[in-house]
């Protein structure tokens, strides 16, 4: 049964043409929901992921930029631009951000029920502020632990600075009528943080069908990055401080030492950690990780389809066992083996389903290792493959996980106190 007729307002720190998971799983989300017959404005800045660069066709105005994308009305606000490095600027771009998306969220035409999702974390605070204001149902969804997430990269110590965005943290879970998250392990962590079992919702991320699915190798791709011949063992993501990625040099410094030439890494996409490890593996001679930068998200699936093997993987921190990474999901709908270096939830998922190999993370002889078996067994990387298809057409899919979120909202909206769901058409 569909549900009732809603206006929806989503408050995101990224949005399309930002290619980030972030940006993907809103995008993906809102469509769907505006294809169902809703109204959704989503709140946003200027595109300048991850580099701090404003994107091409864009410009920052102190005055909100409006344009309508797949019939989803978007707001673009301003807010301090910075990369994706560096604690005081993006912190400044964070709250900044938070500040504008409060102050125009009061114009917009009154909706049902407003969503806020992190990363970022003040994100998250512009709709707990929106929410008071204007006396809203909120719906907050968690996609990252913040502050756990930048203890675990070291990129703040432990502090008062830490204890009073804990703090936050805890007020913000409270504000919210319901909590969406994206897998079990941070469904655990929030209730280990205090939130009530019935208040936290798992919707995980997922994968669109008419994208992603197998496609043969485009030998002109192919001859243009020179990968004729090659074992290609692709990285497709952002190359952050989490991901720990100075493991992929240190396997190919371990192939080089065996006189393994015909194994190549890509990395593709853009980050924090890029810069350095590019430097190093240049200044290492090390041909065989090879950098092609941001990419335009259609490019995604060309280059995938070149991969014998994507590489999924974060640092070996007690937090990230909790993640599910979403490019899991975009390969294996490709029949990508999967080569995982990221322990707890998402290597029981690998395992579970029999759909790739897992490795200690930041372990580059285990990485090695695993490579050397998907590299000597086709036959083995097609099984692999074909289960993971198998499990993400059918259980990842995201026009059932957007109707699963859909219904969750209807029944916030219901439960609000003295609002009722505004009336209109189910569908266009």
């Amino acid at each position: 049964m569909p549900a009732p007729y809603m206006r929806i307002l989503f408050l995101t720190h990224y949005f399309p043409p930002e290619g980030n998971a972030p940006a993907s799983r809103t995008y993906e989300t809102c469509k769907r929901w505006v294809r169902d017959g809703h109204e959704v404005v989503v709140i946003t800045g200027v595109p300048s992921a991850p580099e701090g660069v404003v994107y091409d066709g864009y410009r920052r105005r102190l005055a909100p930029q409006r344009e309508r994308m797949d019939d989803i009305e978007v707001i673009r606000v301003w807010s301090y631009v910075a990369p994706n490095k560096g604690i005081l600027r993006r912190i400044l771009n964070f709250v900044s951000f938070m500040v504008s998306a409060t102050i125009v969220g009061l114009f917009v035409r009154r909706p049902d029920v407003l969503i806020a999702t992190s990363p970022q974390f003040f994100c998250g605070w512009a709709g707990v502020l929106l929410s008071r204001l204007r006396r809203l149902p909120f719906v907050l969804e968690i996609r990252d632990l913040w502050p756990d997430s930048i203890i675990a990269v070291e990129a703040l110590k432990e502090g008062l600075l830490i204890r009073l965005v804990y703090r936050l943290e805890a007020w913000m879970y409270a504000a919210a009528d319901h909590i969406v998250t994206v897998g079990e392990g941070y469904r655990a962590e929030l209730l280990a943080k205090g939130a009530a079992p019935d208040k936290v919702t798992v919707v995980p991320n997922g994968i669109d069908a008419e994208v992603f699915y197998p496609l043969e190798p485009d030998p002109a791709l192919q001859r243009e990055l020179g990968l004729e011949k090659r074992f290609v063992c692709s990285y497709l993501g952002t190359i952050g401080m989490a991901c720990g990625l100075r493991v992929v040099l240190d396997a190919a410094r371990i192939l080089r030492e065996r006189g393994v030439d015909d194994v190549v890494f890509l990395l593709v996409g853009d980050g924090a950690a890029r810069q350095d490890l590019e430097a190093q593996a240049r200044a290492e001679g090390l041909d065989a990780v090879r950098f092609l930068g941001r990419q335009p998200k259609s490019r995604v699936p060309p280059l995938l389809a070149l991969s014998n093997v994507a590489l999924v993987h974060l640092k070996r921190e007690p937090l990230f066992s909790t993640v599910l990474p979403s490019k899991i999901f975009e390969a294996a709908a490709m029949e990508r083996p999967i080569l995982l270096g990221v322990e707890g939830h998402a290597a029981k998922l690998i395992k579970d389903h029999d759909m790739g190999l897992c490795f200690e993370p930041e372990n580059a002889e285990q990485l090695v290792a695993a490579l050397g078996r998907l590299r000597a067994d086709p036959e083995l990387r097609r099984r692999l493959g074909e289960n993971g298809r198998q499990l993400v057409t059918k259980s990842f899919n995201r026009d059932s996980l957007a109707r699963q979120f859909l219904v969750l909202l209807g029944s916030v909206v219901d439960r609000s106190s003295g609002e009722q769901v505004s009336p209109g058409p189910v569908s266009r």
